[in-house]
């Protein structure tokens, strides 16, 4: 595969690993189950399990994992088409893909902090405007 599709693909295959790290690792569906994951890395007696139930919590650790699963499904192989490739891969798409969920973690603290200033405004202007009605 010529070096610029080989691009393309890690750009674009990074995209999926990102969306399904931070969905498990920070969105309200998997609340529940990563809840029980975080009292299980803080709290089991064992340590193998302590760390296996962590990996659940945290969307770098977890982003590693989910990457192997797509390099497994796609073959996808970065500059080398034996075993290197896929070493390689692995850390590329990690990397790209932690990148992807810090800009979207940085847009969703800006959109969070638009939506709490509109309502200070918003709040402002119906005080204003009951003071104009008394």
């Amino acid at each position: 595969m010529p070096l610029t599709l080989q691009l393309v693909w890690l750009f674009a295959l990074a995209l999926p690993i990102a969306c399904i790290a931070w969905t498990v690792t920070h969105e309200e569906v998997f609340r529940e189950p990563r809840e029980y994951c975080v009292r299980q890395s803080e709290s089991h007696p064992s340590p193998a399990c302590r760390k296996f139930f962590f990996l659940f919590t945290c969307e770098f650790c977890f982003s590693h994992y989910v990457t192997a699963f797509f390099l497994v499904l796609t073959h996808y192989k970065l500059l080398f088409d034996d075993w290197r490739g896929y070493l390689i891969a692995l850390f590329a798409l990690v990397w790209i893909a932690n990148q992807y969920m810090s800009v979207y973690a940085h847009l969703r603290l800006d959109i969070r902090k638009d939506r709490v200033e509109i309502k200070h405004v918003e709040k402002k202007v119906e005080e204003m405007e009951e003071r104009k009605v008394a």
